[in-house]
């Protein structure tokens, strides 16, 4: 018998000769100080014990991120350094705090919160997923996310079989290590990677998006391929092949069957029934819980990777509001802030950089680790750069797909649990995990520029877009008379088959009280109990116009109930995410009937430029006088023709107008009017590029005049600004709706004397001068400014 730390061990040995170790039953509950025993101290009870670990694992950790943060490292590392801390590297060394505070039958309830943690993490990220990414990714995503899984795992293997399998000086113990390290290094997990976004706050960016959409393509095929493997590694260890491999893959299956076809439909009922705007009843999410270790139970049982029914339970429960964000909501701070950090500083107190004794294999562990990283990095930039990727975004790209977290840590837990890594191995690729997180993240931050958090890659306007292609536009509104507004608009766009429309509605709400921020997707059919929603009016609107255009136009209705300051946040979000051509924003000022202003708001007005500064695509505010004729509202052909100017001036944002002009032009009943405005003298500072593209556009609009009589095309002469404010001014008795572009050269002589009297520089000179209190007629105005697309 011997004792430890007031704890009996009986040391005996099994039939076999396998020793045994046998821990004395340790009570749960302290009797409370005054009844400890003369002898006694509170350690020796458990839940005292494990409530002292997790308090002193939390407050390290959160010691050291206060200092790390400084020098934007991420709290992984300080989760890490907190267990190399308290682990035999460094605290651990000393007997009585080993003894008393992590004593080895203690162990055992860090090691199930920690595992449990990392179970919800893994369903937790499956939630937040979205598989239909997978299948709206472009080329883009689908080459560079195949590709840094198919080569790394590819010249893992070819090394792997042409080198180490043969290598005489490499122990035999050793190839099964060998192997999984080639395999782990090639994993490319997409929880850690949008976990560096977030922390990186460019989760909503170009880059973001495209690192995520390549990463959950590498992470589902890593994750089949993984269960594939471990059903065919099942058969071969119990050297009855065919057979248990078919029952594997046929468990596979089965259980993979089973999730989708009930947890799926049940899911999609759940948010059916739960109100509009409110969050799902806790019972579900209770249920959510219960079906997560029923999933973990099955695969376990099963013999399979036991991560594949979580992750695949949290895939087919649809992400966003209501039952997504909600799941998100209520396990996220408990799972991302105490469980699975847990399981990191757990890791790193298994680590022991002291006691190394086979430098040769470590040596060669780093040699695995650094080839990996190399073709994984490779085949990551390459393919980017052959993508049209900009170098830098590039290089971005690839440091953020080669990062390493939990999950990886994980991996390697695992593997030391099964015993395919002893404690040297275990603890080399632990500080392999802390370098590459720490230089990626740091890389990252260095190489991207943080103002371009929606900058595109690709063009995403209307001058650039097939004229036959179908249209994608994203309306905003705060008002009901948003929206009749932006109707009339739409209704001028003539949607039609040659040339669809898909209009993405979305309500701006601002958020009373402290309430969180919520987007309610509408297409879900959620219920409302207050029964006509605030925004409901302005779905059957946008329902209307679908089905008088049915099969040439489509409608998505959301509502974003949030702050102002963030609103343009949410905008350009949802224009990213659903790819739109062009924003379309309702101008903050409003007038009555009789012309006079009735509102004029500087939170709409600080809104509109913030998402004229971000956007991902064009923009175009709609100033708006509220009585614009309908489309054939009188019977006399005459009356009834919709009249459209553009003012062109040239540049960029002319050219957008006159694109999305064009469009409207295919319209029997609309009148299309250009007119161009050009200097008398020649201007020898033009931009000569800038020419030739108006030259090209302008002519492209002759030629369709003489095959459409409702075009009409003119040019005039001006020799400042003055003249031109004269003619447009004319123009306002003639059309309905006037289309400018925003922004122009300060020195064009059109324009001389204007830029100085521009009180609203998001309207520019010529939009603004349309903007005036003066006029008093029912006169639109649609200012159009060009996505900005940033390549360097």
């Amino acid at each position: 018998m011997a004792t430890t730390a007031g704890k009996n061990i009986t040391e005996g040995e099994l039939p076999g000769g396998v020793n045994e170790k046998c821990y004395a039953e340790i009570p749960l509950h302290s009797p409370g100080l005054w009844g400890l025993p003369n002898s006694g101290l509170f350690l020796d009870f458990n839940l005292p014990l494990i409530l002292l670990q997790l308090a002193v694992i939390f407050l390290l950790t959160q010691a050291l991120h206060l200092v790390l943060k400084r020098i934007r490292l991420p709290r992984l590392i300080s989760e890490i350094l907190a267990g190399i801390i308290l682990g035999p590297t460094m605290l651990g060394r000393i007997p009585n705090f080993t003894e008393n505070l992590f004593p080895q039958q203690g162990e055992i309830f860090v090691d199930i919160l920690s595992k449990i943690g990392y179970i919800f993490f893994i369903f937790v990220s499956g939630v937040k997923m979205d598989p239909k990414v997978v299948v709206r990714s472009g080329s883009r995503a689908w080459t560079i996310g195949l590709l840094a899984v198919v080569i790394p795992m590819s010249s893992a293997a070819s090394l792997y079989f042409g080198y180490f399998s043969k290598d005489v000086n490499l122990h035999r113990y050793r190839q099964p290590a060998t192997q999984t390290i080639f395999l782990t290094e090639g994993l490319i997990s997409f929880p850690v990677i949008a976990a560096l976004l977030v922390d990186l706050k460019i989760m909503n960016s170009e880059l973001g998006r495209l690192a995520l959409a390549a990463s959950l393509i590498s992470d589902l095929f890593s994750n089949l391929g993984l269960s594939i493997l471990t059903t065919l590694r099942i058969g071969f260890y119990a050297e009855i092949t065919t057979v248990l491999s078919v029952q594997s893959f046929v468990f596979l299956f089965v259980i993979f069957a089973l999730i989708v076809f009930t947890m799926r439909p049940l899911s999609l009922w759940i948010i059916k029934k739960t109100p509009e705007g409110r969050p799902v009843d806790s019972v579900y999410i209770i249920w959510a819980c219960v079906t997560v270790l029923i999933a973990l139970i099955l695969v376990d049982n099963a013999g399979l990777n036991y991560q594949f029914g979580p992750f695949i339970l949290g895939l087919v429960i649809p992400d966003g509001p209501p039952l997504g964000s909600t799941l998100v909501d209520k396990l996220e701070t408990i799972v991302s802030g105490l469980l699975a950090p847990l399981l990191v500083t757990y890791c790193g107190m298994k680590v022991n950089l002291v006691e190394l004794y086979d430098l040769a294999f470590l040596n060669w562990i780093w040699v695995m680790v650094f080839f990996s990283l190399t073709v994984k990095y490779a085949s990551v930039f390459l393919p980017a750069l052959a993508c049209k990727v900009p170098p830098k975004d590039a290089a971005a790209l690839a440091f953020i797909m080669i990062t390493q977290g939990v999950i990886q840590m994980y991996f390697h837990l695992y593997n030391v649990i099964n015993q395919t890594y002893d404690g040297e191995t275990f603890s080399m690729l632990i500080a392999s995990v802390f370098l590459i997180a720490s230089l990626s993240h740091l890389c990252v931050g260095l190489l991207y520029d943080q103002t371009r958090i929606y900058a595109g890659y690709q063009k995403r306007d209307i001058q650039h877009a097939s004229s036959n292609s179908e249209l994608r536009l994203l309306t905003c509104a705060h008002r009901f008379d948003d929206v009749v507004a932006v109707r009339k608009l739409l209704d001028a766009s003539f949607p039609c088959k040659e040339s669809p429309l898909s209009v993405y509605a979305l309500h701006l709400v601002e958020l009373a009280g402290r309430a969180a921020p919520v987007l309610i997707d509408h297409q879900f059919g959620q219920k409302n109990t207050s029964g006509i929603s605030r925004s409901q009016k302005m779905v059957e609107v946008f329902l209307s116009f679908e089905n008088q255009y049915l099969g040439s136009a489509s409608t998505h209705f959301f509502t974003s109930m949030s702050l102002p300051k963030f609103m343009h946040q949410d905008i350009c979000s949802l224009a990213f995410d659903k790819l739109a051509s062009m924003i379309i924003l309702p101008f903050h000022r409003k007038w009555n009937q009789q012309g006079k202003t009735i509102l004029d708001s500087s939170n709409l007005r600080t809104i509109n430029n913030n998402v004229l500064d971000m956007a991902p695509c064009s923009v175009a505010i709609l100033i708006d006088r509220h009585k614009i004729k309908r489309l054939a509202s009188q019977s006399d052909h005459e009356s009834s023709m919709y009249q459209v100017a553009v003012v062109f001036i040239g540049g960029n944002d002319d050219r957008e107008a006159l694109s999305y002009a064009r469009r409207m032009s295919r319209s029997p009943e609309l009148q299309l009017t250009v007119v161009r405005f050009v200097s008398w003298d020649i201007d020898v500072r033009e931009n000569q590029w800038d020419a030739v593209l108006d030259a090209e556009m302008l002519k492209e609009i002759r030629v369709l005049g003489q095959h459409q009589d409702n075009i009409v095309y003119r040019e005039e002469r001006v020799k400042d600004g003055a003249e031109t404010a004269l003619i447009i001014h004319a123009m306002e008795e003639a059309f309905d709706l006037i289309l400018v572009g925003r922004r122009h050269r300060d020195d064009l002589q059109q324009l001389l004397g204007l830029n100085e009297w521009n009180d609203l520089p998001e309207l520019g000179p010529v939009g603004d001068m349309l903007a005036a209190a003066e006029i008093n007629r029912p006169l639109s105005v649609l200012v159009v400014q060009q996505q900005n697309v940033k390549n360097k």
